[in-house]
C-alpha cells in the first residue's frame, strides 16, 4: 500500500473522526441546550412555586374578610415583574376572586385548578392551595413567561464550538444556579418575614375582634338598663294611679260613701295606659300581632283630621296635602292611624309657641339602597309615602341618630315615655315598610313613613269593635274558658256570665279537651296562647278536628309564632289581646260567634 492510500486511509479515518466528533459535538451540544432547557424549566417552575407560596401567604387574611380589593392590589404589584403574564386567586369553592394578566387575549383560568406545576406553549404555570389552620381556604394561580429555544440556542453560539459553548454554558449554569440560590434564600426570608407579618396581623384582628364584643356587650347592658329604667318609670306611675284609686274607692266603701266611679275610672285609666305602654313595647320590637286590611292612605288621612286637629290643637295650622292616583296599601289601621297620631303629638310639642302641620301623601319607587341606618330604605320597589311635616324647634344630627331608641326622648320628665317613635318604626318594620327623619334645628322636621304598595286580593277591613251597647248573649250559647292563671281564668268567666252566657272553666288543654268531649254542646273555645302543658294553637286544632263546629277565639298578652307569621295574624284567627275590656270581650264574643268556623 503506497504513502497515498495511506494518506487517504488516514485523511479518511480523520474526516470520519472529524465528522464523526462533529456530530458527537452537535450532539453534545443538543443534549447540553436540552439538560440546560429542563433545568431552566425546573428552576422557573421551583422560582414561580416560590412567588406562588408568598402571594398564597399575603392574600389569606384578605381572603378570610372576604377583601377582594386588597387581594387585587396584591395581584396588581406582581405585574411589576416583566416575566409575569397573568395571576389569580380562587376562594375556597373555586370562585375567582382576583385576577391580572398583561394580554386579555391571554386569560386566566375562571375556575381554580388542582395543585400542580406545569409547562404550558411559550408558559410556565402553577397552582398552590392556600392553607390556614390545617384548612384550605383557597387558590392561587400564577404564569410566567417562558424563554424562546431560538433565543438560548443563539445565546450559546455555534455547537461546533464545544469547548466554548461548554464553558460558556457551564458558567450559565452555575452562575444561574448561584443566582437562583441566592434569589431562593432571599425569597425564603421574604416568605418568613410575609408568615411572621400576616401572624401579627391575625394577633391584631383577634385582639379586636375581642375588643369589639366587649364594647357591643357594653352597649347592650347600657340599652337594657335604659329600657328597664324607662319601662319600671312609666310602669310605677300607672300602678301609682291604680293603686291610689283603688285604695281610695276601698277606703269610701268601707265608709259607706257611694260617689265610687270616679276612683273606679280612675283605676282603669292606670290600667288602661299600662295597656298602652305594653302595646308600644311589642311594636317597637316588631312582635306586636298586626292585622292588615287593604287601606286607603287617602281617606284614612281625611278621615283622622278632625282627630289630628284636636289633638294639636288651634294654636298649629293643620293642613293635608293629598296626591291623586294614589296607590293601596295593606296594612293595620288602627297600628297606622296610632303611628300617624304619635307623629302629630310629637309636631305639637315641637312648636308650643304655634306652627304649622302638614300631612302629605304620595306615590314613590325606591331603588336599592344599602342598608346605612334606621332611616335608610333597604328594599325597592313601590310605596306610599305618608310625611309629617312641622314648622318646630328641630332637631340636630345626634338626636336624629338617636330619635327610634325606646325612652330617649327631648321632652321634659314625666311629658313622655320615648316610644312613641319607637312604636312608629316598629309597626312600619314590621308592615315591610322604611321610616325616615330629615330635620333641621330651627327648621322643623319631616318624617316620611314608606309602606308597600299592595296590589293583591286579600281579606277586607272589618268594622271597628267599638260599640256602645254590650252586645248580648245567652245561656244556650256554651263557652269554655281555658286559662293557666286562675285570677285572670275568674275574671274572664265573670264576665262572660255577666254578659249572659254559660261558662264552663278549665286551666289547661288536657282538662279543657276532656270536658269538650263531655260537654259537646260547647259552642265558643275561648283559649289562651302560652300555658305549661301547650299552647292553644295546638288545643285549638285538636279540638276542633274532634268538634268541627266549634268556634274558636284566642286570647294572650304575647304570642309571636303560635297564631302569626311575620308578624301578621294567620288567615281565619280571631284574637282578643290582653288586656281587654267587658266591651271588647263582648263585642269580639258576639262577633266570633256570628262568624265561620276556625279550620
Amino acid at each position: 500500500m503506497s504513502w497515498i492510500d495511506t494518506w487517504s486511509d488516514r485523511s479518511r479515518s480523520a474526516l470520519i473522526a472529524g465528522v464523526s466528533a462533529a456530530v458527537m459535538l452537535v450532539a453534545a451540544g443538543l443534549i447540553l441546550a436540552a439538560y440546560d432547557r429542563q433545568v431552566y424549566q425546573d428552576q422557573k417552575l421551583q422560582e414561580i412555586g416560590v412567588q406562588a407560596e408568598i402571594l398564597a401567604a399575603s392574600v389569606t387574611a384578605p381572603l378570610q374578610f372576604d377583601d377582594a380589593e386588597a387581594t387585587q392590589e396584591y395581584l396588581n404589584a406582581l405585574q411589576a415583574d416583566p416575566q409575569m403574564d397573568g395571576a389569580a386567586v380562587y376562594d375556597r369553592t373555586g370562585k375567582t376572586v382576583a385576577s391580572a394578566v398583561r394580554d386579555p387575549a391571554r386569560p386566566v383560568p375562571f375556575a381554580a385548578l388542582p395543585e400542580r406545576s406545569e409547562v404550558l406553549d411559550g408558559f410556565f404555570a402553577v397552582s398552590k392551595r392556600i392553607v390556614q389552620n390545617d384548612r384550605v381556604v383557597g387558590t392561587v394561580y400564577l404564569r410566567a413567561v417562558s424563554e424562546p429555544l431560538g433565543r438560548r440556542l443563539t445565546r450559546y453560539g455555534g455547537i461546533l464550538l464545544t469547548l466554548v459553548m461548554a464553558a460558556v454554558v457551564v458558567a450559565i449554569l452555575v452562575t444561574a444556579h448561584t443566582a437562583l440560590s441566592r434569589a431562593n434564600a432571599q425569597l425564603k426570608a421574604r416568605a418568613a418575614q410575609l408568615a411572621a407579618t400576616n401572624d401579627r396581623l391575625l394577633v391584631e384582628i383577634s385582639e379586636r375582634e375581642k375588643a369589639e364584643d366587649a364594647l357591643r356587650q357594653a352597649q347592650k347592658m347600657e340599652a337594657v338598663g335604659q329600657l328597664t329604667g324607662g319601662i319600671a318609670h312609666d310602669f310605677n306611675n300607672m300602678l301609682a294611679v291604680i293603686v291610689g284609686n283603688l285604695s281610695l274607692l276601698l277606703r269610701r266603701a268601707a265608709q259607706g260613701k257611694t260617689d265610687l266611679a270616679k276612683y273606679a275610672e280612675g283605676a282603669l285609666e292606670g290600667a288602661n295606659r299600662g295597656a298602652r305602654l305594653t302595646q308600644q313595647l311589642l311594636a317597637f320590637s316588631r312582635q306586636s300581632p298586626l292585622a292588615p286590611v287593604p287601606v286607603d292612605p287617602n281617606k284614612l288621612v281625611a278621615g283622622m283630621s278632625d282627630l289630628l286637629r284636636r289633638a294639636i290643637g288651634e294654636h298649629i295650622r293643620f293642613e293635608t296635602v293629598i296626591a291623586g292616583g294614589i296607590w293601596t296599601i295593606f296594612a293595620d289601621r288602627t297600628q297606622l292611624e296610632t303611628a300617624i297620631l304619635n307623629l302629630a303629638v310629637n309636631a305639637r310639642d315641637a312648636m308650643p309657641d304655634g306652627g304649622t302641620l302638614t300631612v302629605e301623601t304620595s306615590n314613590a319607587h325606591l331603588m336599592d339602597v344599602a342598608a346605612g341606618g334606621p332611616g335608610t330604605p333597604t328594599a325597592s320597589g313601590d310605596f306610599v309615602v305618608i310625611c309629617v311635616r312641622d314648622t318646630g324647634s328641630g332637631m340636630t344630627p345626634e338626636v336624629v341618630a338617636k330619635a327610634f331608641d325606646p325612652f330617649v326622648t327631648t321632652k321634659p320628665v314625666g311629658q313622655g315615655t320615648g316610644l312613641g317613635l319607637s312604636q312608629v318604626y316598629g309597626f312600619v318594620k314590621q308592615s315591610r315598610g322604611h321610616v325616615k327623619i330629615d330635620s333641621e334645628p330651627g327648621r322643623g322636621t319631616m318624617v316620611k313613613l314608606y309602606l308597600p304598595r299592595h296590589s293583591g286580593q286579600e281579606r277586607k277591613e272589618k268594622a271597628s269593635d267599638t260599640a256602645v251597647v254590650l252586645p248580648p248573649g245567652n245561656l244556650q250559647e256554651v263557652i269554655l274558658v281555658v286559662e293557666d292563671d286562675a285570677t285572670v281564668r275568674r275574671v274572664a268567666v265573670d264576665s262572660l256570665r255577666d254578659l249572659g252566657y254559660t261558662v264552663h272553666h278549665a286551666d289547661g288543654a288536657a282538662q279543657a279537651l276532656r270536658l269538650l268531649d263531655q260537654m259537646p254542646q260547647v259552642k265558643l273555645l275561648f283559649t289562651d296562647i302560652v300555658m305549661p302543658d301547650g299552647n292553644g294553637r295546638k288545643l285549638a286544632e285538636d279540638a276542633t278536628a274532634a268538634h268541627p263546629d266549634l268556634k274558636v277565639l284566642f286570647t294572650t298578652g304575647y304570642a309571636r309564632d303560635a297564631i302569626m307569621h311575620n308578624g301578621v295574624l294567620d288567615e281565619g284567627v280571631a284574637l282578643l289581646p290582653k288586656p281587654y275590656t267587658i266591651q271588647q270581650l263582648a263585642s269580639k264574643v258576639r262577633d266570633v260567634l256570628g262568624s265561620h268556623t276556625l279550620h
